[in-house]
């Protein structure tokens, strides 16, 4: 089975709202990893020398190949990241090769 693995890097608000797009379009589940940090094109803003920054959380995303597209989407029109600079990107990769996927394997294929 060919996979994509899907990352989104989003603010913390919009996360809910991704993983239910997500699952709309066909994949089977996500994982959170909480208070990513990076930097866009832009500096910061700082205050006292702190630099202050909103919370992003880095989502994942294991599909299907087939459905890659389509969750890629929904995760872009749920974040509004075309529309509004700042609020996100998303990125599928080729995955090569995974285990422990058995008992996500029907579910991930659709049966």
């Amino acid at each position: 089975m060919g996979l994509k693995l899907i990352i989104v890097l989003t603010s913390e608000e919009k996360t809910n709202a991704i993983l239910k797009a997500a699952r709309g379009a066909g994949a089977s589940g996500g994982t959170i990893i909480n208070n990513a940090r990076g930097q866009g094109s832009t500096s910061r803003k700082t205050f006292l020398g702190l630099t202050l920054e909103d919370r992003r959380d880095m989502v994942l995303f294991l599909v299907p190949a087939s459905r890659a597209r389509a969750v890629l989407d929904a995760v872009c029109e749920a974040g509004d990241f075309e529309h509004k600079s700042g609020t996100g990107i998303a990125f599928q990769l080729d995955v090569e090769d995974a285990v422990g996927l058995r008992h996500q394997l029907a579910q991930m294929q659709g049966d």
